[in-house]
This record gives structure tokens, C-alpha cells and sequence, in this order.
């Protein structure tokens, strides 16, 4: 789940308590399209787009299964080091940032669901333009390594 300072737990307060918790690794995708991400091995992984706000921080919670081709892309309005917590998150992730060239920047890998409160945070310490939410296991899997290119076509914003 995404968040900077206090905007996520603000999100969260306010909107995400009211949401029924999802099931699918796919519900919800109406409303979110879906970003067919090709690595370098010519592997794919279908990802939800978390564009907006709202999407960032609900991000992946609440899902009880995340299929292994599946996955969640966040895109923010500029690069930064946008940190990620685990909050009533129940799947373990890895989780990918991506710079503006759409190579991997960080990588941070098996991050467990948060038991704890505060839930620690996951920073990378490079700028990232988007960021990838894999099931764990996922980069082992697919071999994928800090500066690889990932191949993806956003939809037009309207």
C-alpha cells in the first residue's frame, strides 16, 4: 500500500473502512484498468493501475490471494521516493520501484502483512516514477535484477 506523510492514513480514515474487503485477485479492476507488464525474459504480469489518490492508498488491501501473473502498478504524478506500508494488507509482497525510464530502481522483496502498529514503512533510495506490487516470490521467479527495463503502455489519462 502506498503512502507519503500522512495522505495514505488519511485516505484510509476516511474511505477505505467503508469498502467491503475484495476477494479476487482481479475485483475491483472495473474501475482500474489493467497494465500488461512485459519483463525482460518475455514473461507477463497483468497489474491493476492504481492512478489516482484513492487507489494508491487501498492499493492491495484486504485481498486474501494475488494470482502469480497478477499484480498492482502504481503511477504518481512525479518521481520521488514514495514509501509503502503493509497495512491491513494479507498477502506478502515484492514490491518494485520503477524510474521514469521504466527501469527497476529498487527492489524490495517478501515484505510480510503488517502484525504490528505503526506498521513499518518500505523506502527505496532511489527516485521512482511508479512502483510494482508482485505476490512474493515473484522477482526470484522471473530473475528480475535492479536496472532491467520493464516494457508497459499506460492508457491515455482523460
Amino acid at each position: 500500500m502506498f503512502k507519503r506523510h500522512t495522505l495514505a492514513a488519511a485516505l484510509f480514515l476516511t474511505g477505505a473502512l467503508l469498502t467491503p474487503p475484495i476477494q479476487s485477485a482481479f475485483a475491483g479492476s472495473e474501475s482500474s484498468p489493467l497494465v500488461t507488464i512485459t519483463y525482460p525474459t518475455g514473461a507477463r504480469v497483468h497489474a491493476e493501475l492504481a492512478d489516482t489518490p484513492q487507489k494508491r492508498s487501498r492499493g492491495l488491501m484486504f485481498r486474501e490471494q494475488i494470482a502469480p501473473d497478477a499484480g498492482m502498478l502504481f503511477r504518481f504524478e512525479e518521481a520521488g521516493e514514495w514509501s509503502f506500508w503493509m497495512k491491513n494488507t494479507k498477502v506478502a509482497l515484492d514490491i518494485l520501484w520503477i524510474g521514469p525510464d521504466k527501469k527497476i530502481a529498487y527492489i524490495e522483496e517478501n515484505v510480510p502483512p503488517c502484525r504490528q502498529d505503526p506498521c513499518p514503512e518500505y523506502k527505496p533510495s532511489k527516485e521512482a516514477l511508479y512502483a510494482l506490487e508482485l505476490p512474493a516470490g515473484s522477482v526470484k521467479r522471473e530473475k528480475l535484477a535492479t536496472g532491467m527495463k520493464l516494457a508497459f503502455e499506460l492508457p491515455k489519462q482523460r
